[in-house]
């Protein structure tokens, strides 16, 4: 199962300040980017506005006619003083390093580093009132008095130097941090950035749980049913092999084997809807991991998974089952397990089906309906299937099980295929006898569907992509006609 990667990179938009000052309302306002003038630059400026003011006192010596002179002379004066003034206040540069802003954010349209506002009526952007003389705010193409020029999150001014903008509102750095800044969903701390200053993490390709990279190999455990990562503040329930299970999961688990007993019956009623009865009764037994193991290893045949967790058996042997459901005890650990031995008799060509105990509902319903097709194969004389074949087949039973559950029966894809499969049975297959699922089972049932339609796999995961093509084109009843004439999907 792959898992999804994401990197994000953002910008940091500076305030810039000024005055102004008599009843022209004129002012200075530059936009300052990441780019810093130099001091060179201030020098070039102050002797601008020294020789600018030099010129001037010479004007005022001379007799001038032209009118409308001493109004520019006047306006002049007024902005080389505001220059000179906007300078002596600006704020100390500083180089700070772009490192925990996320892309979502807008930046805002940078303007020059130094831009001369003309002279005229200017309206604060904020509360549309005229700036009128005194300190003022030059940032998002627009003025604005300083008490104005809010946090669009807390609504508190933003008087610091720095801030950042998302969909054209601007936060305080700390603000747009908590809103957007990616949260680690297992440490709950905000997900660091890499040494290049991205934020960079990883998530779930079904639940889209993110969490820091390093969680991969730190040993954070996951839920052996969903695959989620375990997080800090919920801790998860320790099987007796090793596994590890989340509190949801273990809501709906079936941990012994009598409990399984009645989702057993639903299933030997699924494929009795399907006009595919099994007449024979196959034991079926829960067991512990380790006992599964041995028993996939007594077994002379079979096409099973690095994580095995079912088994149709065909050999005759004493396997280890689950009595009695444990209990959690201290540490969130099971404890009183209680096991016994179960000899298999070999009546037919099926001695019996295991399944991994501690598991939801939904999950080893689906493990159980692939066994039973193994089964059904069996029982019914299919001579030996390319394991592509078999096994795809078996999983396009589990994925038409979990259909069935899920939609309850209704409005799925289990009507029609069971109505082509059989005219002298049942057209649909038989609705769950369970209680009301929960919003999580249905996800987590939507997710055991997933993890079989996306299997990367070339027998479990191509095997059922090819059977599942072949039973939605020509039934089910005629692909399992097909294959048993040719060892084959039909195409």
């Amino acid at each position: 199962m792959g898992w999804l990667s994401k990197i994000f990179k953002g910008s940091v938009n500076r305030v810039s300040r000024g005055h102004y000052n008599g009843n022209s309302h004129e002012g200075y306002s530059a936009w300052q980017t990441k780019s810093y003038e130099h001091e060179n630059d201030h020098e070039d400026i102050d002797h601008a506005i020294a020789l600018s003011l030099s010129e001037e006192d010479q004007r005022k010596g001379k007799a001038v006619d032209e009118p409308g002179i001493d109004h520019r002379l006047h306006e002049d004066e007024q902005l080389a003083r505001a220059l000179q003034e906007s300078l002596n206040d600006e704020p100390p540069h500083q180089n700070v390093p772009v490192k925990d802003v996320r892309s979502e954010s807008t930046p805002a349209t940078f303007l020059p580093p130094y831009i001369f506002p003309s002279t005229g009526f200017r309206v604060c952007a904020g509360c549309k009132t005229p700036i009128g003389q005194g300190r003022f705010l030059s940032c998002m193409d627009s003025v604005w008095h300083p008490k104005c020029f809010r946090c669009f999150a807390c609504d508190r001014p933003i008087s610091e130097y720095e801030f950042a903008v998302h969909e054209d509102n601007p936060y305080h750095r700390s603000c747009y941090k908590e809103l957007f800044h990616p949260k680690c969903d297992v440490c709950k701390n905000f997900i660091p950035t890499n040494k290049n200053g991205l934020i960079e993490y990883r998530a779930h390709p079904f639940w889209m749980q993110k969490y820091c990279p390093a969680h991969e190999n730190d040993g954070t455990p996951r839920c052996c049913s969903c695959e989620r990562m375990e997080p800090k503040d919920s801790k998860y329930i320790t099987l007796d092999d090793g596994r590890k299970l989340c509190l949801e999961c273990l809501n709906t688990a079936i941990m012994d084997t009598n409990e399984c007993q009645p989702l057993y019956i639903d299933i030997q009623e699924f494929y009795e809807g399907l006009n595919m009865k099994v007449e024979q009764q196959i034991p079926l037994l829960l067991v512990e991991r380790q006992a599964l193991n041995e028993a996939m290893e007594a077994e002379k045949t079979g096409h099973h998974l690095s994580e095995t967790r079912g088994l149709c058996l065909s050999e005759e042997q004493i396997v280890r089952t689950i009595l009695r459901r444990p209990v959690i005890g201290p540490g969130n650990k099971i404890v009183d397990m209680i096991t016994g031995p179960y000899k298999l008799v070999r009546r037919c060509e099926v001695t019996a089906i295991l399944i991994l105990f501690g598991l939801p509902r939904l999950l080893t319903g689906s493990i159980l309906a692939h066994e039973m097709m193994h089964a059904y194969l069996r029982l019914k004389g299919y001579q030996t299937l390319d394991p592509k074949v078999e096994e795809g087949i078996c999983q396009v039973l589990a994925h038409m099980w979990l259909e069935s559950e899920i939609t309850s029966g209704s409005s799925s894809i289990i009507a029609s295929i069971a109505s082509s499969s059989s005219s002298s049975s049942s057209s649909s297959a038989p609705s769950s006898k369970k209680g009301v699922q929960t919003d999580f089972e249905k996800k987590l049932g939507e997710f055991f569907k997933h993890q079989i339609e996306t299997d990367p796999s070339d027998v479990y995961g191509d095997g059922f992509r090819d059977g599942i093509k072949a039973v939605e084109r020509y039934g089910l009843r005629k692909t399992l006609d097909h294959m048993k004439l040719t060892g084959v999907f039909p195409c």
